[in-house]
């Protein structure tokens, strides 16, 4: 490892190889919290701490048999990922796009005949109950598109947020999942990031012009391949 000048510069080395945070490690190797976002920069700049970061990241990559060519397949399967294929919006069909003469549809006749009896429960003693017509038939399927020319919805049906079984989803889908709770709002997925995903896949490649280049062998492109 480079010979580097003092204890806080080798301990600002082993903790920006922890999060690759300049600024984070700086604070951490007890620099000002105040010029930490400087200290960070001035401190990567420096070629000594760049052999010895860019060593530390060998020996890591070493250890766990981590390729380059490994890291930006990774991003490009985020990048390139599908997010359909986690949560979608969907238009489905009403209740009326696929009864007979478009008129109501009901799933099964279980479901017609509880209909039937709620009326019944509801109607005052004594008043004829207005039952429903089953005349629009049975076998709706709330999932299928609405149908082009239906009078009720004008073709349009109604929106509907649809997450898929995560145990299915493709290898790049997964790659893009970052999990799912349940909060006071209703079910939240997450995803990482397809932009930063691809930001990082350009500064890998070098296709940014005014990348700036540290002295020495390490650059910040190098530092940020495995960012």
């Amino acid at each position: 490892m480079a010979a580097l000048k003092s204890a806080k510069q080798k301990l600002f080395v082993k903790e920006f190889l922890v999060d690759l945070n300049a600024t984070q490690a700086a604070i951490r190797a007890g620099y000002s919290a105040k010029t930490a976002n400087e200290q960070g920069s001035r401190l990567l700049a420096n070629v000594n701490i760049q052999e010895a970061i860019q060593k530390g990241m060998d020996k890591r990559a070493a250890k766990v048999e981590v390729t380059a060519e490994m890291v930006l397949q990774h991003w490009l399967d985020v990048a390139t990922a599908d997010p359909n294929e986690i949560i979608h919006h969907r238009r489905v069909c009403c209740r009326h796009c696929f009864g007979h003469d478009h008129e109501y549809q009901w799933i099964d006749h279980e479901e017609y005949e509880r209909a039937v009896t709620a009326v019944k429960a509801a109607t005052k003693k004594g008043k004829t109950p207005v039952l429903p017509s089953d005349y629009g038939g049975y076998g709706f399927d709330p999932i299928i598109r609405p149908h082009p020319k239906c009078p009720q919805c004008h073709g349009e049906g109604h929106g509907q947020l649809h997450a898929a079984d995560t145990r299915d989803l493709s290898p790049q889908a997964k790659k893009l999942y970052a999990g799912a709770k349940y909060t006071v709002n209703g079910l939240e997925i997450k995803m990482n990031d397809q932009e930063q995903a691809w930001d990082r896949i350009a500064r890998h490649l070098g296709m940014y012009k005014d990348e700036l280049k540290l002295k020495g062998e390490l650059t910040v492109k190098k530092l940020e391949d495995l960012m």
